[in-house]
């Protein structure tokens, strides 16, 4: 791979820009694909945790969970769980506990492939040691500059 600058030139260059870049590139990869087979990213995020839970969770649960994730917020949460019930992927109970239908069991198990996938084409060339060293490198620039991320 070619680089935008020489290692002397890049220890300069502003994070900022190139952490947006990377978020911008990433994650519209990403929406692309799962339009592709008719979903969003927060479709997604609601059939994988309801998917992945050890035990049933509520909408509440889910909602409260995914909210943060890329400042989607409780609002759009809310119409994406919906989205979910209405399309037959999820069903929910009279006490607001959500579980896959077959449909939506077949669909999650389609959407995670071709995140699979993603992560396979994002992380070429990249390996374990450097892939931590980043995450590491980006949560310490968050606690540096007074930030907070999903998990705080």
């Amino acid at each position: 791979m070619q680089y935008s600058h020489d290692d002397a030139e890049l220890i300069r260059q502003p994070i900022g820009y190139w952490s947006w870049a990377a978020y911008d590139a990433v994650v519209g990869r990403t929406r692309a694909a799962l339009a592709g087979i008719g979903t969003t990213q927060p479709q997604w995020w609601v059939l994988a945790q309801v998917a992945r839970a050890e035990s049933p969770r509520t909408r509440d649960e889910v909602s409260r969970l995914l909210r943060g994730y890329l400042a989607t917020g409780a609002g759009t949460m809310e119409e994406e769980i919906d989205t979910t019930v209405a399309r037959g992927w999820i069903t929910e109970d009279h006490g607001g506990r959500l579980s896959l239908t077959p449909e939506g069991r077949s669909f999650f198990e389609k959407a995670a492939a071709l995140q699979d996938e993603l992560w396979a084409e994002r992380h070429a060339g990249i390996s374990d040691e450097e892939y931590l060293t980043t995450l590491k490198v980006l949560q310490r620039f968050i606690h540096n500059t007074g930030g907070r991320a999903w998990h705080h």
